[in-house]
């Protein structure tokens, strides 16, 4: 009985985890839809790399974890995504880029994952 109790609570916190990833990173996606509209040297696209680098940076640090209970092989993807967004995030802050759509589109692509 225990253990069934403890399984489910377990499991709900990762569902919850889950989720609040998925939500934090289609907030993401929406501010830098935002800032794709704006430019990229406008207040909402400043808005929008912080935050997405912030979320990012967060990620890559938890994926180099490891207590990190996923599989090795995703860990290690998702680590190089996390490092082409970051650097394109760079890129558009310091002006050499204006690449929105593909960062709204991998960004998209992993909350959609997330389950």
């Amino acid at each position: 009985m225990y253990q069934r109790l403890y399984d489910e609570v377990v499991n709900d916190s990762y569902s919850v985890a889950r989720q609040r990833e998925k939500d934090l990173l289609e907030k993401g996606v929406k501010l830098l839809s935002m800032a794709r509209v704006r430019g990229a040297k406008s207040m909402e696209s400043f808005e929008a790399t912080h935050f997405v680098r912030s979320l990012w940076a967060v990620f890559v640090s938890d994926l180099g974890n490891d207590e990190n209970c996923l599989p090795v092989e995703l860990r290690a993807s998702l680590i190089s995504i996390g490092i082409w967004v970051l650097r394109e995030l760079d890129k558009i802050d310091s002006g050499d880029s204006a690449n929105f759509d593909g960062l709204i589109e991998i960004n998209r692509m992993i909350a959609d994952g997330l389950k």
